[in-house]
C-alpha cells in the first residue's frame, strides 16, 4: 500500500449517504424548496464532519471591534476547539493561538489589556504579536526562541466585525461579501458603539439558529408581545443574497415611528425597517438605524452551541434608559427563540423528523439560501 493509500480516510457511509441527501435537497425544484431532515440537525457523526469541512474552512465572526479599542486590549474564546487569543496591536487586530509552545498551557483567560502573555505554568513569555520574549532557565542547546512564536489564524475587520478562519488557506472574505456593503453599508455599521454583550449556551443545533434568526415566518407566532407589534411576519420581505450571506427586511407597519435616526446616509425606507442578515457559516445580524444585534454561534456539538450576542447603538443616538429597554426587549427576544428551538431539538432524531417543504421566498427564502451554500460548501 503507497502512502497515498495509508493517509486517505474514506468517509462513513452514512456521512456519504447525509452528503448526497443534502445536495438532493438543494437541487429541489424551484418554486418547491425543501428544509432538512432531522438528523442533519442531531448527529453528533454529522456535526464533527462539519467542524473538520465546512466550519473549518469558513470565516467567523468572534466580536465587534470596538471591543478592542486600545492597544494591547483582548478577549480569549474557543473556536471549534481552538483556544484563541484577539488581541489589539499597533497596525490591527491579531487571532493568536492561546497555547504556550512549552507544554501547552493556556496563557489567558477572559479578556483585558495587557503588554505582554505570561504562562502560568512555567512563566514563558509572549508579545501581543506572539513572539517568544523569555524562557527562563531554558539551558537546552536545542531551544531556539525565533521558533516558538505563538501560532495565529487568518483575522479579518469588516463592517466593525472581526472574523477569524482557521484554514491554513482561508477564502476570500469580500468576495464572498459582495454585495453585502450595498445592503448594508449606508448603516455606517462601523460607526456603532457597543453598549452590551452576552454569552449563553443554547441546547440547540447551530444551523437552527441560523435559519430561526434569518426567517420572518415565525416572528408574529413566536413574539406575538415582543416583535409583532413592529416586525409582523405579513411584512417580511426578501432581501440580497450573496456567494457568503443572505438577507430579509424585518418591516415597520405604515403607523410605527422610525426606532431612531442613524446614519445621513439612509434612506427613509431604510430607516423603517430592521435589516437582517446572516454571513456564512455562523454569524446573524439585525442593524437598524439605531441599533445593531449581532450573534456570533460557536458550535459546540450536535446539541449545543455558545452564543455571544452583542448589542451596539449608532453614535450617541440612544440615552441609557432606551438602551435599558432595548436589553431587556432583546433578551426577552432570545428567550423565546431558545425555548422553541430547544424543544425541537428533542424531537429531531424522530423517525418523522424528514424534512418539510419551506414557506415562500419573503418568508423563509433565506432558510433555502442558507441550505444551497451548505451543499456548495461541503466537501
Amino acid at each position: 500500500m503507497n502512502n497515498h493509500q495509508n493517509n486517505f480516510v474514506e468517509k462513513p457511509a452514512h456521512i456519504i449517504k447525509m452528503n448526497e441527501q443534502l445536495h438532493q435537497t438543494a437541487e429541489a425544484p424551484d418554486g418547491a424548496p425543501m428544509g432538512l431532515p432531522g438528523m442533519f440537525y442531531a448527529d453528533q457523526s454529522y456535526f464533527e464532519h462539519e467542524c473538520a469541512t465546512t466550519l473549518r474552512q469558513s470565516w467567523h465572526c468572534v466580536g465587534r471591534t470596538d471591543e478592542l479599542i486600545e492597544e494591547g486590549d483582548y478577549l480569549t474564546l474557543n473556536l471549534l476547539g481552538e483556544p484563541l487569543i484577539i488581541v489589539r496591536v499597533s497596525d490591527g487586530i491579531n487571532a493568536l493561538s492561546n497555547v504556550c509552545r512549552h507544554r501547552g498551557m493556556p496563557l489567558a483567560e477572559g479578556q483585558g489589556n495587557t503588554k505582554r502573555f505570561v504562562c502560568p505554568y512555567h512563566a514563558w513569555t509572549y508579545g501581543t504579536d506572539g513572539a517568544l520574549l523569555r524562557a527562563t532557565r531554558m539551558k537546552n542547546s536545542g531551544f531556539d526562541p525565533k521558533t516558538c512564536k505563538l501560532g495565529e489564524f487568518a483575522c479579518i475587520e469588516r463592517f466593525g466585525f472581526i472574523y477569524v478562519s482557521l484554514s491554513e488557506n482561508p477564502t476570500n472574505i469580500d468576495q464572498e461579501l459582495v454585495g453585502l456593503a450595498d445592503l448594508i453599508g449606508d448603516y455606517e455599521p462601523e460607526n456603532y458603539r457597543i453598549v452590551h454583550n452576552e454569552t449563553e449556551i443554547w441546547k440547540t443545533n447551530w444551523k437552527c439558529l441560523v435559519e430561526n434568526f434569518m426567517e420572518g415566518y415565525h416572528l408574529s407566532v413566536v413574539h406575538p408581545q415582543t416583535l409583532h407589534g413592529y416586525t409582523p411576519t405579513g411584512l417580511s420581505v426578501k432581501g440580497s443574497s450573496g456567494d457568503g450571506f443572505t438577507s430579509y427586511y424585518a418591516n415597520y407597519p405604515q403607523d410605527i415611528q422610525w426606532r431612531g435616526v442613524g446614519s445621513p446616509k439612509l434612506a427613509d425606507d431604510a430607516r423603517h425597517r430592521s435589516t437582517l442578515f446572516a454571513t456564512y457559516p455562523c454569524q446573524v445580524t439585525s442593524i437598524s438605524a439605531s441599533l445593531l444585534v449581532s450573534l456570533s454561534i460557536r458550535p459546540l456539538a450536535a446539541d449545543a452551541i455558545e452564543v455571544k450576542w452583542t448589542m451596539s447603538a449608532y453614535g450617541e443616538e440612544l440615552d441609557e434608559y432606551t438602551i435599558d429597554q432595548r436589553i431587556a426587549l432583546w433578551q426577552d427576544v432570545n428567550r423565546e427563540d431558545r425555548e422553541k428551538l430547544e424543544i425541537m431539538q428533542s424531537a429531531f432524531k424522530s423517525v418523522h423528523a424528514i424534512g418539510g417543504p419551506l414557506a415562500g421566498p419573503n418568508y423563509e427564502g433565506t432558510v433555502h439560501d442558507f441550505l444551497l451554500w451548505l451543499a456548495r460548501h461541503d466537501r
